[in-house]
């Protein structure tokens, strides 16, 4: 696979997370698949913000890793070689919260996005 390709793999996943995000942030009845399943239903007021950081959060490594893949000449890992591992170690944090959840619903559904996010970030820090 190359760096492009892993980084627009990446992306696509990584678009999955911030529509999901961001549905939740807006009452979507989808908290069972996500935070390990402790808030059912809609997210409470607190939840709902921290969706929308984490949507902003997932946007930004999203943007890093096109960059560090050549999709786009951001020139920030250009500038800065070790931005384009932060998307590993945050795709890493995912894959084992995910596989440790004891939401079975959210390990299905998330597990197999994390670990895509997780190979298709270290072959774009590595291209």
């Amino acid at each position: 696979m190359t760096g492009s390709l892993a980084a627009l793999l990446f992306t696509a996943a990584t678009l999955i997370g911030v529509a999901f995000q961001v549905a939740l942030a807006v009452g979507a009845p989808w908290g069972s698949f996500a935070m390990g399943g402790r808030h059912p239903g809609r997210f409470p007021p607190a939840m709902r913000a921290a969706a929308i950081v984490q949507a902003s959060l997932l946007t930004v490594l999203a943007l890093v890793v096109l960059d560090a893949g050549g999709v786009l000449a951001l020139g920030w890992t250009a500038a800065l070689p070790w931005l384009a591992w932060v998307p590993v170690i945050v795709s890493l944090a995912s894959t084992i919260a995910n596989a440790a959840t004891r939401s079975v619903v959210e390990r299905r559904v998330w597990l197999p996005v994390a670990i895509a996010m997780l190979v298709s970030s270290i072959v774009a820090a590595t291209a």
